[in-house]
């Protein structure tokens, strides 16, 4: 019984002394993001460890020497696939506090460009999985690229878009527009079907990595992620911006999507229903646009009033965050940011556990992160 005791204290030993590490890649590539796995003798994973901070950015003090207009476009940047809602959480929260009411036309607008990147977003995800055997990238990058179309056609941009200003946007959309924006929707809503077929048949999501819904409470995951586990939370829904409320997100003709089984497969199955309820709310807004400016007239230079505001929004990876504290001065005292993909890849410790080494990789893509939008 002694020997035996003293063996298992070795096994304990052994396994806790070596350590899988995972990444980091290069910081030049999109984030670094390194995990420390235990596995145990059959390649199953005890315990996981994700390692962040590689890139270094340093985005909030950044943001206390840049004025409102700049501040802009270091929101854009911070979560590359999540360009456009990141504009619009920053403007909203200068906008509450400088009181401005948005003409019409601007919040309607930004629901379109909002949902044509939740789409582009959605099928870059989608497009980057291989799903029963099949790469979806053909289907989802085909059909993204005409959605990147429009919102180029828009703004010049096609990740960093730039298109929002404080009090609106920066120009109105061009003649011909709206008929193109509904052709991007056709193109994409062609290539759904298939895409359902792919994620139907993918037997190896089933069952893989599940999330339960205290645990995506806990640690803070939003979005498609947390609804796939039962967690009811959808923003544009529960707590409405723009024009979501006028729309009447969250009725049953646009509703939030959700699941309960909290696996791989759950969650990449919400993200394709909840691309087709986007694609809806982009056809409803054309369909109602109103007409008028697109933007309120501000001075050449915006101070924000002293005090203290907080927006959030409902970006394609999750709930974004940002807590604005000025002193009536032309930069931020102190901008925070309160990032999804940081929410999303904190599960990681309670999710990875259980999982066998092959289905990480899996499990990961799953999550929906963008690295570099967790290093702050």
């Amino acid at each position: 019984h002694q020997r035996e005791l003293q063996a298992a204290v070795r096994r304990r030993v052994l396994r806790a002394d070596v350590v899988l590490d995972l990444g980091p890649q290069h910081p030049t590539t999109h984030g670094g993001l390194q995990l420390a796995l235990v596995l145990d003798d059959d390649d199953v994973v005890e315990r996981a460890d994700p390692v962040v901070g590689f890139q270094h950015r340093g985005a909030e003090k950044l943001f206390e020497v840049r004025d409102y207009r700049q501040a802009l476009a270091l929101a854009n940047r911070h979560d590359w696939l999540s360009a456009f809602g990141n504009e619009i959480g920053l403007a909203l929260v200068v906008e509450r506090m400088l009181g401005l009411e948005l003409p019409p036309r601007a919040s309607w607008l930004r629901v379109v460009l909002a949902e044509l990147n939740r789409v582009a977003a959605s099928l870059l995800f989608l497009g980057g999985l291989r799903l029963d055997g099949d790469p979806a990238a053909v289907h989802g990058h085909r059909a993204r690229e005409a959605v990147l179309r429009v919102m180029e056609e828009h703004s010049g941009g096609r990740v960093h878009f730039m298109a929002n200003a404080v009090g609106g946007l920066r120009q109105d959309v061009p003649a011909g527009w709206p008929q193109h924006a509904r052709q991007a929707v056709a193109a994409v809503r062609s290539d759904l079907p298939r895409l359902a077929d792919l994620v139907e048949g993918a037997d190896a999501l089933r069952g893989v990595g599940v999330l339960s819904a205290d645990a995506a409470l806990a640690h803070g995951a939003s979005g498609p992620v947390a609804r796939a586990s039962g967690v009811d939370l959808d923003l544009r829904r529960d707590d409405p911006y723009l024009a979501y409320a006028a729309l009447g997100f969250g009725s049953a003709e646009l509703p939030v999507v959700g699941a309960t089984a909290g696996d791989s497969w759950s969650r990449v199955d919400c993200l394709l229903r909840q691309l087709a309820v986007s694609l809806d709310v982009v056809e409803r807004c054309l369909d109602d646009l109103p007409p008028g400016p697109v933007s309120v007239r501000l001075p050449k230079t915006v101070r924000a009033p002293e005090g203290a505001g907080y927006a959030w929004t409902e970006n394609p990876l999750g709930v974004q965050g940002w807590y604005l504290v000025s002193r009536g001065g032309t930069t931020p005292w102190r901008l925070a940011m309160r990032t999804a993909s940081a929410g999303n890849a904190s599960v990681l410790p309670v999710l990875l556990p259980g999982t066998h080494l092959r289905d990480v990789a899996t499990v990961l893509g799953t999550l929906f992160l963008v690295v570099g939008d967790i290093d702050k």
